[in-house]
């Protein structure tokens, strides 16, 4: 099989991955040719789209021949038949690898514009490029998101010679491609216009993909009404106001319960979930109480009301068809947090993992030991007093809980990269346990 270009290599390769389409999936292209094989990937299934960044180790009188490959996370894979038959010296390895080493550096600057590399702990990689030869660059890439904590990973590219799966059967979960001619003796070989891909096009591709995602429709994206209990005689309710965001393919969806004095608009809340739809989960930031209930100051620390209130907005979600089959955790933020506690230690409650921000569990400290849900509780380091609530609360957890504690945050977690620290941590808890 020839193709005509990467963009047509890439459509066929992804008719061959359409069963990963609805998982929680990352697509990784190495640079730069597989960068645009990679989007054609990404777009399919609809993924978002990083780099993997690798370097090839050259020969260094033939550069073109592969001697290993490093990238990020340090790793280092070294072809020792290729350097034992080019007669490589160690200090020649050495000189080549910290010349690549000092080009990695710069494309990952300029490729991600400052931005950090897309989560991969928990979810499938997709590691792709525009062919496989010597399999140095593929074993370095499917290597590389390992140490970043995937829990599969797909090495998938367009050709490869026959016994390449034998050749990286260690390295990756799954291995696909749809073409390995006996005749291989190149990737270009396979390709009518295998033209170099410069780094502009793709910091473009990247860029295309990064808009697509934050731009492109959910299923799931509005404003809504949750009944706040049952129905008067006049069938008539009052009803909380919330706000509902199901990214494609969500494998779970976060219920929020802010803390006192707050509300469905906490910028330290929508911030964390802003984070976990970036990461597949599905938010529903609602308000826990009536505009009128809110005026009296002693709901706001009412836990059984408010908890009441939090499995009441559970119920409104599960009947919902667009949500209907997904797992569902509780992210609590202060007093919150005691509700979140408290609905999770209901018999009945099957929450899938609990999520707790600078919590006051103590407000809910008769029904700790009911608690089975895995529970992470996260406080500032500065933030003593709730730090010792914390501990004391972990110790009557019935089920799974762990402490974070965030160095040198306060209670409000406004201190520069506390909140990230606080959102890593819950969206990495939830994709474990959902």
């Amino acid at each position: 099989m020839t193709y005509e270009n990467r963009d047509v290599a890439g459509r066929r390769l992804a008719t061959r991955l359409e069963h990963l389409k609805g998982r929680d999936v990352v697509v990784l292209g190495l640079p730069r040719g597989g960068v645009p094989v990679a989007a054609r990937v990404a777009r399919a299934l609809g993924a978002p789209l990083d780099v993997c960044l690798v370097r090839k180790l050259g020969v260094p009188f033939q550069p073109e021949l592969g001697m290993g490959a490093v990238g990020e996370e340090g790793v280092r894979v070294v072809n020792d038949r290729v350097v034992r038959l080019a007669g490589v010296r160690d200090d020649e390895l050495a000189r080549v690898e910290s010349r690549e080493r000092a080009v990695l550096a710069e494309r990952a600057r300029r490729y991600r514009g400052g931005r950090a590399p897309e989560p991969l702990k928990g979810r499938t990689v997709v590691v792709v490029d525009d062919g496989v030869a010597t399999g140095s660059t593929a074993r370095a890439a499917c290597r590389i998101a390992r140490a970043r904590g995937a829990a599969r990973v797909v090495l998938a590219v367009p050709v490869a010679p026959p016994g390449w799966t034998e050749l990286l059967a260690d390295e990756a979960d799954e291995l696909v491609c749809p073409d390995t001619p006996a005749d291989f003796s190149a990737v270009g070989q396979f390709y009518v216009d295998f033209a170099q891909t410069e780094d502009d096009e793709v910091v473009a591709i990247l860029s295309a993909a990064r808009r697509t995602s934050a731009h492109g429709p959910a299923p799931a994206d509005r404003e809504v009404r949750i009944p706040a209990g049952p129905t008067d005689s006049a069938g008539a309710a009052d009803h909380l106001a919330g706000h509902l965001a199901l990214p494609r393919g969500a494998h779970g969806v976060v219920l929020f319960a802010h803390g006192s004095g707050s509300s469905r608009h906490s910028p330290r809340n929508r911030h964390v979930a802003e984070g976990l739809r970036a990461r597949g989960l599905g938010t529903l930031l609602f308000d826990l109480l009536t505009d009128a209930e809110a005026a009296d100051r002693a709901n706001v620390f009412d836990t059984d009301l408010l908890a009441g209130r939090l499995t009441a907005a559970t119920d409104w979600l599960r009947a919902r068809p667009e949500a209907g089959g997904l797992r569902f955790g509780y992210f609590g933020a202060s007093t919150g947090a005691a509700a979140a506690l408290w609905a999770a230690a209901e018999a009945d409650n099957d929450c899938a993992a609990v999520v707790s921000r600078g919590g006051r569990p103590d407000l809910a400290d008769e029904r700790l030991p009911a608690v089975t849900a895995p529970t992470l509780l996260v406080v500032g380091g500065a933030d003593l007093l709730v730090l010792d609530l914390n501990r004391r609360a972990q110790r009557r957890i019935g089920g799974e809980c762990e402490l974070l504690v965030v160095p040198g945050a306060g209670h409000l977690f406004e201190e520069p990269g506390a909140l990230d620290a606080v959102t890593a941590a819950a969206a990495d808890w939830f994709a474990d346990h959902f």
